[in-house]
């Protein structure tokens, strides 16, 4: 049985003549008593009393007809559907990305995104770049915003690198500045031109207390090679915050930390640049190398790139 068959029986039994109904169908009328035909032997069993200048359904085709119908309109519906989604006039991202970039760069992507697609929805999934991982793996998210080079034995993962992020140090705007030679804040870099930006070493957080994220942030695992690679393990004056939780942390006097200059920027906290050569991470965005994102997912890739060119 086929749908063509279908929709010629519908339009016979609608307009109750042959000749009508494959103008209706804007086919020929022996090809549509054909396939009239075909149909019935197939089902064994007339569908239509013909007599000359009368056509009338048959108690089949009186059976049938409501049952073509609904088959037919659900044949539409799922046509529709499928448009609709193909057209991004439907459809869901999930979309991943660390804390930082849901607070600078996600906001504005997805607003672009959204006037353009408003019927996509979009479900955003906040968490570390090691957990973004883990979740791209195992086919619960589309997209994800990641730190790369993904450290340890990665997931077969599609990254497109987006932009390198510089890392600054910040600190409370009540607190001594970071430049000031009180104990317990770091000294500035010898050598430093008037005028010039003060900038710190990693090596002059050594007595200075941390801020830490929790575990899992790769802004956490930033920061301890960081200060490993100069020599000494940094002391914690609180650890385990979200990014919120962090900036209002030093906010409230508790120490300095390291964070992207975008969340710096938006935060009001004093923001002190390191010394080069500085540390910066690389943010790309994944998606799982064996799937073929959706196209929405494939759309939203594709404003996130514009947005940071």
């Amino acid at each position: 049985m086929q749908f063509q068959q279908l929709r010629y029986f519908t339009a016979v039994a609608e307009t109750r003549h042959f000749t009508q109904a494959a103008r209706r169908e804007h086919v020929a009328q022996p090809s549509l008593s054909q396939q009239i035909r075909s149909l019935e032997r197939e089902l064994g069993a007339e569908l239509f009393h013909r007599a000359r200048g009368h056509i009338s359904l048959t108690d089949a085709g009186a059976a049938l007809l409501p049952l073509a119908r609904r088959i037919l309109a659900d044949a539409e519906t799922a046509r529709r559907e499928v448009q609709e989604v193909a057209q991004l006039r439907r459809g869901r991202v999930r979309l991943g990305a660390p804390p930082s970039l849901c607070a600078s760069l996600v906001p504005d992507v997805l607003r672009t995104f959204r006037d353009s697609y408003p019927g996509v929805e979009l479900f955003v999934h906040e968490d570390g770049s090691q957990d973004l991982v883990r979740s791209l793996a195992a086919g619960e998210l589309d997209l994800a915003l990641i730190i790369t080079p993904v450290p340890g034995q990665a997931p077969a993962l599609t990254t497109q690198e987006l932009l390198r992020e510089e890392l600054v140090v910040i600190s409370s705007p009540n607190a001594p500045s970071p430049s000031a030679s009180s104990r317990g804040y770091p000294m500035p870099v010898r050598g430093a031109s008037a005028g010039a930006e003060p900038r710190i070493r990693i090596e002059d957080l050594r007595e200075t207390p941390l801020v830490m994220f929790r575990r899992g942030y790769d802004l956490r695992e930033l920061t301890l090679a960081a200060c490993q690679r100069a020599g000494f393990e940094p002391s914690f004056s609180v650890e385990g915050g979200e990014m919120d939780a962090v900036l209002g942390f030093v906010r409230s006097g508790l120490g300095v930390a390291v964070v992207p200059r975008m969340v710096a920027t938006r935060s009001g906290l004093r923001t002190t640049p390191l010394a080069p050569p500085g540390l910066h991470r690389t943010i790309s965005v994944a998606h799982r190398s064996d799937v073929s994102p959706p196209r929405a997912a494939r759309e939203l890739q594709r404003i996130i790139t514009t947005h940071r060119a």
